[in-house]
């Protein structure tokens, strides 16, 4: 293994150091749901998280790692959405100043709650460059710590600790599925796996629409995306450079799947369970139902990274 992944021990630490500030969110079954699917299926409820996201448990770790010159300093990110909230939030918790570039068509309801948080919302053109100019801009004159939505250890630390968790809150698994965008839930949940339950194998759902994950793990090179189009908005962003290696060595296979069936997994989670998740969310279990004839007679969990839906823009 690559000497710098994040070890078991830093997983251990990094959970004992955020509990204070994020919820052990509940496991969740519906009878409903594993009669449908002829399997027994878990669901890791992350929508029930602080700020509604598991984006929170990488923040505060990121955060909770920082210097006391560097606090002073503040922090700083680009997101458009459940990122800015987690570091919005954890700024707030521990007293220190945070700056959020974000794109101006970013859901009202996001760019409020960032607000609602005490952070400061500097607006861009919505594109990559101008979020990363953006930034710079800003890191340069305040001085505040860049903190990257997927693309830093500290972050794939924190994210470990929903799948740590879930594994300590079940049975034996067969499978940990979650959603692929950056990749620092699934890089996170893939390592809690390998220390925590090696029999468990982690599968990702990846959007048909911005299936880089699923182009990359084939091609064995990140493959970036090129104009992803896909109604689970938290799945945009390409791979990063550190998450792509951990997951291409620990995750089994990347399913990917249309927005049709994101929607229909969606639909059935809100009847069957009686709970809110975001498109995101749905798309591991648009994936399990994909392949369900593949897993039969096993147990497979899976994480429900969050439910920050706009009410007024509901895709049914």
């Amino acid at each position: 293994m690559e000497n710098n992944f994040p070890s078991q021990e830093d997983i251990i630490y990094a959970h004992k150091n955020i509990s204070p500030f994020i919820h052990c969110t509940p496991v969740l079954s519906s009878s409903a749901i594993n009669e449908i699917l002829g399997l027994e299926v878990v669901f890791k409820c992350e929508n029930f998280q602080k700020i509604g996201a598991f984006k929170i448990r990488g923040a505060t770790n990121a955060v909770l790692k920082l210097s006391d010159e560097e606090k002073k300093q503040g922090i700083a990110t680009h997101s458009s959405g459940n990122h800015a909230q987690a570091i919005a939030y954890s700024a707030k918790v521990n007293n220190i100043p945070a700056y959020i570039v974000m794109p101006k068509n970013a859901p009202k309801v996001k760019v409020n709650a960032v607000k609602g948080y005490g952070a400061k919302v500097i607006m861009c053109e919505p594109n990559l460059q101008a979020r990363e100019d953006g930034l710079n801009k800003v890191v340069e004159e305040t001085g505040a710590r860049f903190i990257h939505p997927y693309n830093d250890y500290d972050i794939i630390t924190g994210q470990a600790t929903a799948a740590k968790e879930l594994i300590e809150q079940t049975d034996t698994l067969g499978f940990i599925m979650a959603p692929v965008g950056g990749g620092g839930l699934l890089a996170g949940s893939a390592l809690s796996s390998h220390y925590f339950s090696s029999n468990t194998k982690i599968i990702a759902g990846e959007p048909a629409g911005a299936d880089d994950a699923f182009q990359s793990f084939n091609a064995g090179h990140l493959i970036p995306s090129n104009k992803p189009n896909t109604i689970a908005d938290g799945l945009l962003t390409s791979v990063g450079e550190k998450n792509f290696p951990i997951i291409q060595q620990f995750v089994q296979d990347i399913i990917t799947v249309s927005d049709e069936e994101i929607i229909s997994a969606m639909k059935l989670i809100w009847e069957r369970m009686k709970i809110i998740v975001e498109p995101s969310s749905a798309v591991p279990f648009a994936s399990l139902i994909k392949i369900k004839g593949e897993l039969q007679g096993r147990k497979v969990g899976i994480i429900l990274s969050g439910g920050n839906v706009d009410l007024g823009k509901l895709p049914f």
